[in-house]
């Protein structure tokens, strides 16, 4: 009598229903002259963060969590089982030099964007110095940008102090043309975490900003809705930026800078939705999760679920 074998050699020993299909198994890797609906690229760098931060780690563990959502959303009565998502794997940034990793990335952004293969984008940092990068690799495709900042903080940083940081990205996008300032918007900025200095400068450039206090007074689905329309009708297209500490730290323990009085995490997934579905918005990214700091990888798994807020519109 043949004895059946309960090995699975190289594969790890999952539970498999036959009716239910995990937003994973819909992730391959990208191959040349393959579409699909989304592309995935990780921008594993944190070296420039100036809180001490492995945030480079943080694609791993957003991919991984994505393993513990289906495919099917009950809300839209529709199963995205078919739905493709290709990878594009993560860059292979320098172990030192932040000027090259910063260019590696702007070069693998554009390198992936350039294939035509997929109709949205999304990157997962790595901290927000990402931004800059990826931001500016987008506008060079696509033209003028209008972007919406998910953010705790400016990130308008001077560049005297430490050169380009994590809190830098928009000061440089501002600085350099890539981005007007009556195309930036900025959601959730909380109060004590940032400098007059920089509140200031972004006002100056033109910048929207909504406060948390703003949100508690206008609500903040009616704030995205008006925002998207009024970018909707100045630029080509229009990339979320989402840093993960703009939720409150009850809901995102794992990111390097928490505090209290952030988003909730099911304002921060109806915002994205919101955003999302908007035909001009071309591309997400996700940054500012170190999973060293997490809690049952809370911050990952609401960073993944936000991809899925973002990808099933």
């Amino acid at each position: 009598m043949e004895q059946f074998s309960y090995l699975n050699p190289g594969n790890a020993a999952v539970f498999k229903d036959r009716y239910v299909t995990k937003v994973d198994e819909c992730i391959m890797a990208y191959k040349k002259g393959e579409k699909g609906e989304i592309g995935l690229l990780g921008l594993p760098s944190s070296k420039s963060s100036i809180t001490l931060s492995n945030a480079a780690n943080a694609p791993r563990t957003i991919r991984t969590a994505l393993g513990s959502y289906s495919t099917f959303s009950g809300e839209q009565d529709r199963d995205y089982h078919d739905y493709r998502i290709l990878d594009f794997g993560d860059v292979n940034v320098h172990p030192t030099d932040n000027e090259e990793t910063l260019e590696r990335l702007y070069i693998s952004v554009r390198e992936m964007i350039e294939t035509d293969a997929c109709h949205r984008y999304i990157l997962l940092g790595g901290d927000h110095g990402v931004s800059f990068p990826s931001i500016r690799a987008f506008s060079k495709k696509y033209g003028r940008t209008g972007v919406i900042q998910w953010d705790a903080h400016h990130d308008v940083r001077n560049l005297e102090d430490g050169g380009r940081t994590n809190g830098t990205p928009f000061r440089s996008l501002l600085e350099e043309g890539i981005v007007r300032g009556e195309d930036l918007v900025q959601i959730g900025i909380r109060d004590f975490s940032n400098a007059k200095a920089y509140h200031d400068y972004a006002i100056t450039r033109g910048a929207s900003i909504y406060t948390m206090a703003d949100i508690d007074q206008d609500g903040l689905i009616p704030l995205i809705e008006k925002e998207i329309k009024r970018l909707a009708a100045q630029v080509d297209f229009i990339y979320l930026s989402v840093d993960m500490d703009v939720v409150d730290q009850a809901y995102a323990p794992g990111c390097p800078a928490i505090g209290p009085g952030g988003l909730t995490s099911r304002e921060l997934l109806a915002s994205i939705k919101a955003a999302a579905t908007h035909p001009r918005v071309k591309a997400m990214d996700i940054v500012e999760i170190d999973p060293s700091k997490d809690f049952r990888d809370m911050t990952s798994r609401l960073a993944a679920h936000a991809m899925l807020r973002f990808m099933y519109t």
